[in-house]
């Protein structure tokens, strides 16, 4: 190479060395700038004086949210460490994160749940927007702590001399295995949003919940994703996710194990409480400014999560407010009391709400719990007297398999409340269980104003269905196990209902007596059944008391069947 070459090249080398340094003092200069700007969005609340060694820290908590507030909003950060607090208010454009490591703990002082003279639990938001609390860390409400595990909980909301086992169905005094147990006062609900909207909480952790645990109250587009719920299971009321009188609700990827009912929709306005009874709250809310305006608890979906329950998996129902356009889909229930339910106890409808795709396993349960091991429960019933109860239209139950010691229950209070009910591909098993002596045999119907409809003896067969209009149950698989009570009687039983078509049902009566059958009908109007089986040991596979209206019976398999029809 000579020597005008080599001085060339040389130069170029220079260039480019100048250019790369340039370029190497551009991005530094960059991700500084980058890192500045994200520093300034995050509050931790170690900055502000909390420290994390058990000491209480409300204060320090709440001065970090109202300074990242005031500056616009951003990340209020928990770092590793244990911080106990008690009510702490969160507001516009916050992030609450909880860092995986980090666990907020509920104060043992009830008098550190009360801002402003009004009781609260340990999270409250009212009136804002833009609100998430995330990061894969621990919220612990406590609530074991304000217990009395030596003595149960139990209302005057029954009389045991209608049930079956008389007054020896639930016995007053007796601490009962599976709870509730009782207290004195406990904090207000954990997590309660209010008239807020834009709310997301993921890959949180909720534990020991001392009452309800999250409430969305008159919320619009709020997202859970990825949340725990792990309460002691014998705490009365500590349900899971309560959205009351919220709309645009998406709930996914939960694990959710409760003392009370898991996942809830209800047309309970602001003002109702924990126990369904008016409390005192701040006169601004419910003002139509922020969260859901329309009138309506709808568009709800829930789905990929696992539930366990002392009451119901899924409750759908109570309160002023119609329900409606709700669906649930790819669940697990399991150790429950009821799987789902759906309840009309106030003045309200409920409509345009599906299943699909769940698999239920439930149980009886010892204590003062409502339900009595039904898979799935509709009714419609007045909770107050003087004041009726809504209908319930539109019901879908697809793709449900269940394990249970008792049967469905559908059934309306009068004519006309509970209308449009379908079933298709729905199996189901009815066994005894180590409770079905104690418990079983009953229909529970809780919470009504009259009690000779809250527990009463009653026969239990695979399905009921009392006064009901519009019915459609196809390709439902009955089976029974082995030494069964007496009281599960009939395969399916229509009392007082109109308008039926059982298609593809293979089963049998449960208890083996001549008195029960596959399919009985009382009182019925226009049915069709068709295509469906009698499985082997079947008494009767029909029958039919008291029928007035239409009837096809068609392309019936029922050779199995002792007696094909029987009529009264």
């Amino acid at each position: 190479m000579d020597n005008a070459l080599l001085l060339n090249f040389l130069d170029m080398l220079t260039f480019f060395k100048r250019k790369w340094s340039l370029f190497l003092i551009l991005l530094i200069i960059l991700l500084t700038g980058c890192k500045d700007e994200t520093d300034k969005g995050i509050y931790n609340i170690r900055d502000f004086g909390a420290r994390g060694k058990g000491e209480i820290c409300t204060q320090f908590i709440q001065e970090a949210i109202n300074t990242c507030a005031e500056n616009g909003g951003g990340t209020v950060l928990v770092p590793p460490g244990i911080y106990v607090s008690g009510t702490i208010i969160l507001l516009d454009n916050i992030n609450f994160k909880v860092s995986d490591g980090a666990e907020l703990k509920g104060s043992l002082d009830t008098g550190d749940y009360v801002v402003d003279g009004v009781r609260h639990g340990l999270i409250y938001a009212q009136n804002a927007k833009n609100i998430s609390i995330t990061g894969g860390g621990v919220i612990n409400g406590n609530g074991t702590a304000f217990m009395d595990p030596s003595r149960s909980h139990i209302a005057n909301d029954f009389d045991r001399t209608r049930t079956r086992q008389g007054e020896s169905f639930i016995p007053a005094g007796k601490l009962f295995e599976d709870g509730p147990i009782a207290y004195e006062y406990r904090p207000g609900m954990m997590l309660v949003m209010l008239s807020c909207e834009n709310i997301t909480l993921r890959d949180i952790t909720f534990i020991d919940s001392p009452s309800w645990t999250i409430r969305f109250g008159e919320c619009d587009n709020v997202m859970v994703d990825g949340i725990s719920i792990y309460n002691n299971l014998l705490i009365p009321n500590s349900d899971g996710i309560h959205c009351t009188v919220s709309r645009n609700v998406r709930i996914s990827n939960c694990d959710i194990r409760a003392g009370d009912d898991a996942i809830i929709v209800t047309g309970f306005p602001n003002p109702i409480g924990v126990h369904g009874s008016n409390e005192e709250r701040d006169t601004d809310l419910g003002m139509g400014k922020i969260g859901n305006t329309s009138g309506f608890a709808e568009n709800v979906t829930v789905s990929n999560c696992l539930l366990q329950s002392r009451s119901a998996g899924i409750r759908v129902g109570y309160g002023e407010i119609p329900i409606r356009n709700c669906v649930f889909s790819n669940l697990v229930i399991y150790d429950s009391n009821r799987g789902i339910g759906v309840f009309a106890r106030d003045n309200a409808n409920i409509s345009n709400i599906h299943f699909d795709n769940i698999i239920i396993q439930n149980r009886l349960h010892s204590g003062h719990w409502w339900g009595n091991g039904e898979p799935i429960h509709v009714s419609s019933i007045p909770q107050t007297e003087g004041i009726p109860s809504g209908k319930i239209k539109n019901i879908h139950f697809n793709n449900i398999t269940a394990e249970s010691e008792s049967g469905i229950i559908v059934f309306s209070y009068e004519n006309e409340l509970v209308e449009g009910i379908f079933f298709e591909n729905l199996n189901l098993t009815i066994k005894k269980g180590r409770l079905s002596d104690e418990y079983g045999g009953n229909i529970d119907l809780r919470p009504v104003w009259d009690k000779k409809w809250a527990i009463f003896k009653n026969d239990i067969p695979g399905i009921l269905m009392h006064n009901i209009n519009n019915i459609s149950i196809k390709d439902f698989d009955l089976s029974w196990g082995e030494d069964l009570p007496e009281y599960h009687t009939n395969g399916i039983e229509f009392i007082q209902s109109r308008n039926i078509e059982l298609t593809g049902f293979k089963g049998k009566q449960g208890y083996d007596s001549n008195e029960n059958a596959a399919v009985k009908m009382i009182c019925c109007g226009d049915f069709r059944i068709q295509d469906c089986y009698a499985k082997p040991g079947t008494n009767t596979f029909l029958f039919l008391q008291d029928h007035a209206g239409k009837k096809v019976i068609l392309n019936n398999h029922t050779e199995n069947a002792a007696r094909v029809i029987n009529i009264k």
